[in-house]
């Protein structure tokens, strides 16, 4: 059972760390100036947005890829440092 309480307490820290990551994205939005940090989001190419008459429809492809990549490579070395 010891180990349903160490999956709890790695729930508890990805769940503030999600609550951190909307705090930031709330204040960064209020700051001038900086909300030009995340324009690029959605548009990089190879993303794809449809827009027509009364449709739209956006599926940013390449922006999923570089989050991907960037997450892949910080969950590497996070796990590279607790395995130390």
């Amino acid at each position: 059972m010891a180990e349903w309480g160490s999956l709890g307490k790695v729930f508890v820290i990805v769940g503030l760390c999600i609550a951190l990551a909307g705090l930031l994205l709330l204040i960064i939005d209020r700051v001038p100036g900086a909300g030009s940090l995340l324009g690029w989001f959605g548009k990089l190419p190879g993303d794809i947005f449809i827009r027509r008459d009364n449709f739209s429809f956006s599926f940013p492809l390449a922006t999923s890829l570089l989050l991907s990549i960037l997450l892949s490579l910080v969950f590497f070395l996070v796990s590279w440092i607790f395995r130390r």
